[in-house]
């Protein structure tokens, strides 16, 4: 398993959540909402800084991570994060 984001999603992540070096974003699981890899979980994020990252990834100076014990909500799989010119708004992709 493995965590992935693109320049252009970390930017937009920057300018949006006005991040600064060194900040850090958490993914992580969340009951309730729709999509996702399990059914009645969703995908949520926050800014707070690394305790146990299971995986992680540096762009545009922010470190992007999923904590060890929401690994399983990945069942296994590459987490990517893109950013979509066409709707201007963030892409996660499981797979």
């Amino acid at each position: 398993m493995a965590i992935s984001i693109t320049k252009p999603a970390a930017k937009w992540f920057v300018n949006e959540l006005h991040l600064e070096e060194h900040d850090a974003i958490r993914f992580f699981a969340r009951y309730g909402g729709f999509g996702g890899v399990h059914k009645g979980f969703s995908l949520a994020l926050e800014k707070t800084e690394p305790n146990d990252p299971g995986m992680q990834v540096v762009e545009e100076g922010i470190v992007f991570f999923v904590e060890q014990s929401d690994m399983w909500y990945f069942d296994n799989k590459d987490f990517h994060i893109k950013y979509s010119r066409k709707y201007d708004e963030i892409e996660y992709i499981v797979k």
